[in-house]
């Protein structure tokens, strides 16, 4: 089974929109209902299109999974690089990670939380995929971390766990949505989260880069697209 979704459609514009369109109704009934329990048909309903039109873009229901589960990693590599651009300071740039990472959680917790569910009913060679586009955005992170700990702002610390730390913390953003996104924005979440796990960690001169920029107020953010509801783990 090829790792690619192959479309029968070749207007790579029409290809993006039809598979976005397939895909958010596709998030929303998988989320609800489970991948398994949910038909093609039901996700051409909710989508307003037919059954034989989906089938012009994708050519079973896992492709529609992995295309899901694809957006979300991918939206990472879109994200955070830019977040970066312009930032000299390690701290700043650790904490602009971060920070960009929760906020493509923000806007998709729905498929965030596919991730966890559904991920174990692709074909191994496409849960290969999964995982190497995870680790290379866990780079983006673990670079930011290096660096800091390099410049004498982190004292000596395993990287590689302290890197999971902060993913798994983010990621709870949207497992547990349905407590903390009514309580505090993503930024306070964040930046409550950071102070918690680096306290113990940041150096002298690093506590003053992190009173300087971590702890000043985010920049803000657009509210995420309507229909990105959450869901309750």
């Amino acid at each position: 089974m090829s790792v690619k979704v192959v479309s029968k459609v070749e207007i790579p514009a029409l290809v993006e929109k039809r598979q976005k369109q397939i895909l958010h109704a596709a998030i929303e009934l998988y989320g609800r209902q489970g991948y398994h329990v949910t038909t093609i048909r039901e996700v051409a309903q909710r989508a307003k299109v037919s059954v034989g039109l989906i089938y012009q873009y994708v050519h079973d229901k896992e492709d529609v999974l992995y295309l899901a589960l694809n957006e979300v990693l991918d939206s990472y590599q879109r994200e955070i690089p830019p977040a970066l651009q312009g930032l000299d300071d390690p701290m700043e740039r650790f904490c602009a990670a971060v920070r960009a990472y929760g906020h493509v959680i923000d806007a998709r917790i729905d498929a965030t939380v596919l991730v966890y569910r559904e991920t174990k009913w692709l074909r191994r060679a496409r849960r290969d995929v999964i995982k190497q586009k995870e680790a290379m955005t866990n780079k983006l992170i673990s670079d930011c971390v290096e660096d800091c700990v390099r410049e004498g702002l982190f004292d000596a610390v395993d990287v590689e766990l302290l890197t999971y730390q902060i993913v798994m913390f983010c990621h709870a953003w949207a497992l547990k949505a349905w407590h903390f996104r009514g309580r505090m924005s993503i930024d306070e979440y964040v930046d409550r989260g950071l102070k918690l796990m680096l306290d113990p960690l940041v150096t002298r001169e690093g506590a003053r880069h992190w009173k300087r920029i971590c702890a000043a107020p985010a920049e803000p953010r657009s509210k995420p697209p309507a229909g990105k509801s959450a869901r309750r783990a």
